[in-house]
């Protein structure tokens, strides 16, 4: 891939885990996921239908399928974590997001229900993730890709990421 088509890509870089994860990232990540609501909201508000069309990059998804994607991607990850919370070490279910996004209610349908998944579920979310104890942070799940076992803390991380991402790809394609 040519590095313009990678910046598109990952407009904000790929997610980087600290050495250490503090405190300090901790609380800055989950004020990252209680305004994410807020923030795609406001970055989608004024969209028409044609203006929600728009990629972020050739053979990307729309502004559109960006939003639906990042209902049931938290969806998922909520899911994950009470998982984790509740079972010893529990291998996750992925799923096929590139699939998922084109289904109709990712390519056709209205983002509002989407946004309103997002608030509700962000506002649950979060006071889960307030109230997590340090060992609780320390719990994980294995992603059966990879193998990788992910503990909770890296993956508030991993998902405080993805809002921004998904926000700059947002932003990108309403430029476009």
């Amino acid at each position: 891939m040519d590095q313009n088509l990678e910046n598109l890509k990952f407009p904000i870089g790929k997610f980087q885990e600290p050495e250490i994860i503090t405190t300090e990232h901790l609380k800055n990540w989950i004020e990252v996921i209680k305004h994410f609501p807020e923030r795609l909201k406001s970055a989608t508000a004024d969209l028409n239908e044609e203006q929600l069309q728009k990629q972020y990059r050739p053979n990307g998804w729309t502004i559109k399928q960006v939003v639906h994607h990042c209902a049931d991607s938290h969806m998922n990850s909520l899911i994950r974590f009470k998982l984790t919370l509740t079972e010893d070490t529990p291998t996750i279910k992925p799923y096929l997001e590139n699939l998922w996004a084109e289904l109709s209610d990712a390519k056709d349908y209205p983002i509002e229900s989407s946004l309103k998944i997002i608030e509700g579920l962000h506002e649950k979310w979060v006071v889960l993730l307030t109230h997590l104890s340090g060992q609780e942070l320390e719990r994980e799940f294995i992603h059966p890709e990879n193998k990788e076992r992910i503990s909770l803390k890296k993956n508030i991380g991993i998902y405080a990421w993805h809002c921004q991402h998904h926000l700059a790809h947002i932003l990108i394609a309403r430029q476009s």
